[in-house]
Formats: structure tokens, sequence, C-alpha cells
């Protein structure tokens, strides 16, 4: 029985998918949001079913879409899998539609960069990853569920609330949406009850 805390089992897996990499002469640049994002920058201590792959990092910097895990990768993915009994997608590429909508202005000068043997990963900025449960939450109102229990965990500003309130309007100006993270965001108590347009 695995008793090591979610962060350090998270790591442990990581770094086996990392050395096997490496044995096999492969390196892969990541970039990851979502709730293992979190929880490896300890913001929550809850554990997390898989792990959330926005794209891939160019050598210039930028953060490129995947439209498929490379075949190496999803081998690696794959034999881990086997070995820590997870589910086969539980590093996955769900979240990369966010490319097509736009990033937060500023997204890749917030990553940090974390190297596990032959994969690399860039975990999302802390305001990037409020700026995606804000989303979330909003979209998925009334439901109260782990995303609403992140945003309460990263701990926002008003000011950070408003600022992120901004970009998902930007990505849906619907009045239901608006509605719903009115409701989020008072929700949140201090801070968060200004509403989005204020």
């Amino acid at each position: 029985m695995n008793t090591r805390p979610p962060r350090q089992r998270l790591e442990d897996v990581l770094g086996a998918l990392g050395r096997l990499l490496e044995s096999r002469g492969n390196h892969v640049e990541l970039v990851i949001v979502g709730g293992a994002t979190l929880l490896l920058r300890g913001v929550i201590s809850r554990p997390t079913r898989d792990v959330d792959v926005l794209g891939a990092r160019a050598s210039d910097g930028a953060v490129v879409r995947l439209t498929e895990i490379p075949a190496a990768l999803g081998k690696a993915i794959a034999d881990v899998g086997l070995v820590y009994g997870l589910a086969p997608d539980w590093l996955n590429l769900a979240p990369a539609s966010l490319l097509a909508l736009g990033l937060p202005p500023g997204f890749e000068g917030r990553l940090e960069r974390h190297r596990f043997g032959g994969l690399v990963l860039w975990y999302a900025g802390r305001f990037d990853l409020l700026c995606f449960k804000l989303h979330v939450a909003s979209d998925r109102w009334p439901s109260i569920d782990r995303h609403l229990d992140d945003l309460r965990a990263l701990r926002p500003t008003g000011d950070e609330l408003r600022d992120a309130a901004g970009w998902t309007r930007a990505h849906d100006p619907s009045p239901a949406f608006a509605a719903n993270q009115w409701a989020v965001l008072a929700s949140l108590g201090p801070g968060g009850d200004d509403g989005p347009d204020r």
C-alpha cells in the first residue's frame, strides 16, 4: 500500500516516465495545467486522476498545440501506467482546445520549468490556473465541485479575480455565462463579490 502523500506519488510517476523516456533516447517538453499542476505547485493536497497537457513547448518558448500524443511518449505513458495501476489516459491532451481560445496575456512568461529525466514539464502560472479554474467553475455552475475548491485554494485577490473574469468573459460573452460567473465570484466571499465588470 502506497502511503506517500499525493504530491510525492505524482512526482514518483512523473519521475518514472521521465527516466523511461530518457532510457529510450527521447526528450519531451510539455506545458501542463489543471489539478495536477496545482498539486505539484503545492496549492492543493487532494489527489488528482490525471495530468492535463495544454501543449508542447517549442524551442522559442511558444506553446504549440498537439493534436495527438507522440508515439514514443504514448508508449511510455502506457508502460508507466501499467506499473502504477493508472488509467490509460492518465496523461492526456484534454485541455488542448484552450490554445484555440487564446491564452491569458503573458502566459509563457509565467511558466515554471521542472525536469524529470527525459521529461520537462512547464507548470502553468498561478494567475493562469486561476483563469482556467474560474472559467470551468463558471461553466459548470451551479455544480459545486473541486473546481470551486481549487479557486478558493488559490486565494485570489479581488484584482486577480477581476482580471481573470475579464479573460473568461472574452471567451464566453453569453448572458448565461455572465450570470454563472457572477454567482461563482459571489460564492468566493470578500474580493470575489465585486462581479466581473467592476
